[in-house]
């Protein structure tokens, strides 16, 4: 199936599932609470919404796993859970994976810093990325999603770490980008181009960017990356930027919105598309229906 998928990226473009934390935050997750834990609390919430995407036409969907790592799960009061929460979240993405789709093993940041900024050594970053990874492939995931990155030497790390303990199964490498003066740029400085000429060398098949962005500044980020690579890119914007409402931050992007912005990143050339923060099923069931209209023409 990992094969499979490398294919299909040839062949059209492919549709991801939008946000988890949204859904899981509907579902009554309190703010600053660890979401990898309902993972084993609170299953059936996880597969329905899993199930949701997939129904609303998502190619591939994303385990409940993105801060499954040890640092961050240790944040938390959870950092000997890392294999039980990332091999539960593999296991209950898989459990509702339609033949022919695709689970992705989400792997985020840590939320920690290099040495001499940080008291983190690569090699720590490595060995914590591995025993994420390694509980996600024996859970079942068919490719690798690392995202929200922006650090060069963190995702560098966690595609060392997929390529060492799970070589068989497809890398994406995303970073997170803002618009500066200076262009777009990383929270930690990084440009397009670092991006594009350091993540294939390390191992990454598919490179993107995620989050940070509306749809109107990821259509710009996504076409200057696609003018620099020909080697395929994903993209998952927002809902739009977060605006604070009730007392609470929000998304206010229509799935009709995100239909309309999707034919640009089509036209640009971007081979797999879906949402981040504040997307739900209902947009990833409108890009679905314009990226089946895009792949019959």
């Amino acid at each position: 199936m990992n094969q499979n998928l490398l294919a299909l990226i040839g062949k059209k473009v492919l549709v991801c599932d939008g946000a988890m934390g949204t859904l899981l935050q509907h579902h009554g997750l309190p703010a600053g609470a660890c979401p990898e834990t309902w993972n084993i609390e609170h299953p059936d919430i996880i597969r329905d919404i899993h199930t949701q995407y997939f129904q609303a036409g998502a190619d591939i969907v994303e385990t409940n796993s993105f801060g499954g790592n040890r640092y961050r799960l240790s944040f938390h009061g959870f950092g000997d859970k890392v294999t039980d929460y990332n091999y539960a979240a593999a296991q209950l993405a898989c459990a509702v994976r339609p033949p022919g789709k695709f689970v992705a093993g989400s792997v985020g940041p840590t939320g920690e810093y290099l040495e001499p900024i940080g008291t983190a050594s690569y090699d720590d970053f490595i060995e914590a990325f591995a025993v994420q990874i390694s509980a996600l492939q024996k859970g079942g995931v068919d490719l690798i999603l690392i995202e929200t990155m922006s650090d060069l030497q963190e995702i560098r790390a966690a595609v060392e770490a997929a390529r060492k303990v799970a070589p068989q199964l497809p890398v994406v490498a995303s970073m997170t980008f803002e618009k500066h003066a200076q262009g777009f740029r990383t929270m930690m400085g990084l440009s397009t181009s670092d991006l594009i000429n350091n993540l294939p060398a390390a191992g990454a098949q598919v490179i993107g960017a995620n989050c940070g962005l509306g749809m109107d500044q990821m259509i710009e980020l996504i076409a200057e990356i696609r003018g620099q690579t020909d080697m395929p890119v994903l993209s998952q914007a927002n809902a739009g930027l977060p605006v604070w409402k009730e007392g609470k931050h929000g998304y206010e992007e229509t799935p009709e919105e995100r239909a309309v912005a999707v034919r640009k990143l089509l036209d640009i050339g971007i081979n797999i598309v879906g949402g981040c923060c504040g997307t739900t099923p209902d947009h990833i069931r409108k890009i679905r229906e314009e990226v089946d209209r895009f792949n019959a023409g």
